[in-house]
């Protein structure tokens, strides 16, 4: 663990995704009533920490190791593809697991057989990931001032 200690890259990191679960699970405590641990470890939901994390990193490399290098660019497209993939693919997923779940209850309605429910907030929509983006942008560079 002394490792990361000092490497201010991964701190970070860690801080981004650290914020962006907090805000998340404050969302559900504000909005529920209630605290549900699940809210700061599980995924989808406002604000993204999937973005938070990727651009956090993005940020970092391009601070630390300059934008114009290889670092910056493979950081870049890596946050762009999990960005793209949290909004677009996770999302419909999630569409999907809510529509399997209405049919699973129609099927299965009074008849005694359990059935287990799928995950349906799996991705993010686009303002989601956008904030969350945002976060991580604002945390590196809070990280790095």
């Amino acid at each position: 663990m002394r490792v990361f200690a000092g490497n201010q890259l991964f701190f970070t990191v860690l801080m981004a995704w650290l914020v962006a679960q907090t805000i998340k699970a404050a969302i559900g405590v504000i909005r529920e009533k209630k605290f549900n641990f699940r809210w700061f470890v599980g995924t989808g939901g406002m604000p993204s920490a999937h973005a938070s994390t990727v651009s956090a990193l993005t940020t970092a490399a391009g601070i630390t190791y300059g934008f114009s290098s290889p670092f910056f660019a493979i950081t870049f497209f890596f946050a762009f593809i999990i960005m793209f993939d949290a909004q677009g693919v996770r999302r419909q997923s999630g569409h999907q697991a809510e529509a399997l779940n209405k049919i699973i209850e129609d099927i299965y309605l009074n008849k005694g057989i359990q059935q287990e429910r799928l995950k349906e907030l799996l991705g993010h929509t686009p303002i989601q990931v956008f904030i969350g983006a945002a976060i991580g942008i604002l945390v590196a560079l809070f990280c790095y001032r």
